[in-house]
């Protein structure tokens, strides 16, 4: 390994710093859809096309990202895609209507998507470098963030307009990115001698039985991400409409599964270290499927709020090892397959839950995260030679 063990330090913190800053944004965004909702006008089925366009965007753009992480380098990616995210969150609160919401939604998910592209590839250098699997630590980060983002947003839910809340993310965001930025620009991706067994994430063209093996890691990646997408974009309005919770406590819902992420993903390095990867793959999908359930159907609002603990748990450690996994099999391009085929759960979730929703109920529609989470673990159980 070249680079100095300072470098890599000052890296995993920077590149800590952006995953974390990730997750704040996302999470101010999310806790204020109740409120564009209303603004908006938008029925349930509207509103879930509308965010459509957030998957949508990171979908259209996750490929064209790998190659220009291959052509331009992760790091500069990672700082470009940031403030373009810290730029468009502040668009969706001035929107009025559900094609609006959309349209704007499409530039949010597009640099949401670029971004976690960029320094999930970054992150499998890194991991590759210090030949540990610390690749659930830096989603941890993700986590926290989005748990700071969302408790923020529920303590100025009553106080601050969508508009205000939404720019403040904008400034954050922008100062975040020139500090974290200017670090990580400075330092070389890792490096290796030719003959290490253990490669960086150069871009390769990768074979059948490769390409099928990082398929398989982005089938789980999509299960997980169906599931964090459903819960970021529904569980305020299922705590407020089901149970009768007021905003600032709807708000409370995601922070708990948040701040679950988290701590399942600062015990991943660990957890991978003891079980392995089948193991803590097949463990975390069957433990949030059982998580949703209690979350979905909970009579009471603490219930609910306990079944997205436990969904947290569950889900922390299934998408850090697709994504590493895929990475380090096909390099960015791998990151970008199964980080497409993640965000394809989430380019699904938003409309087939509002469309479930308006036929069934919410609640119902939201049983279906267990079913993808069983599916996840079913997946790594059936494929565990293979990938092994």
């Amino acid at each position: 390994m070249r680079g100095s063990r300072s470098d890599l330090s000052r890296l995993r913190i920077a590149l800590t710093v952006f995953f974390a800053l990730d997750g704040f944004i996302f999470a101010g965004w999310v806790v204020r859809i109740p409120a564009i909702k209303e603004q908006t006008g938008a029925s349930a089925s509207a509103l879930g096309l509308a965010l459509l366009g957030v998957s949508a965007g990171a979908v259209i753009t996750m490929m064209l990202t790998g190659r220009l992480c291959g052509r331009y380098g992760t790091h500069r990616v990672t700082v470009a895609c940031a403030a373009l995210l810290s730029l468009s969150v502040a668009l969706p609160p001035l929107t009025h209507s559900a094609v609006a919401l959309g349209t704007v939604l499409l530039l949010f998910g597009a640099a949401y998507g670029s971004l976690n592209v960029a320094f999930n590839s970054a992150a499998v250098d890194l991991v590759t470098a210090l030949r540990r699997p610390i690749m659930p630590s830096f989603h941890a980060a993700f986590s926290l963030g989005g748990m700071i983002g969302a408790g923020l947003g529920g303590l100025v839910a009553g106080s601050l307009s969508p508009v205000r809340h939404l720019l403040g993310l904008t400034v954050i965001g922008l100062l975040v990115t020139a500090v974290a930025g200017r670090i990580l620009l400075r330092i070389q991706p890792p490096s290796y001698p030719e003959d290490t067994t253990h490669q960086p994430t150069a871009p390769r063209r990768p074979n059948p039985r490769t390409r099928g093996l990082v398929i398989t890691f982005g089938l789980i990646a999509l299960c997980t991400a169906y599931g964090e997408g459903a819960l970021a974009d529904w569980s305020a309005l299922h705590l407020e409409h089901d149970l009768d919770a007021t905003p600032g406590v709807a708000a409370v819902g995601y922070s708990c599964f948040a701040l679950a992420m988290t701590i399942g993903r600062l015990t991943g390095t660990k957890l991978l270290e003891r079980l392995g990867q089948t193991r803590t793959l097949v463990g975390g999908g069957t433990t949030a499927a059982l998580g949703m359930l209690l979350g979905a159907l909970a009579p009471s609002v603490w219930a609910a709020f306990l079944g997205f603990m436990i969904t947290g748990l569950g889900l922390a450690n299934l998408f850090p090892v697709a994504v590493e996994r895929a990475g380090r099999l096909a390099g960015p391009d791998g990151v970008a397959i199964a980080s497409t085929l993640g965000y394809g759960g989430m380019l699904l979730g938003p409309p087939a839950i509002g469309f479930m929703a308006d036929w069934f109920s919410l609640p119902a529609a939201l049983t279906s995260v267990a079913v993808l989470a069983a599916t996840a673990a079913a997946i790594a159980l059936l494929t565990r030679r293979a990938a092994g």
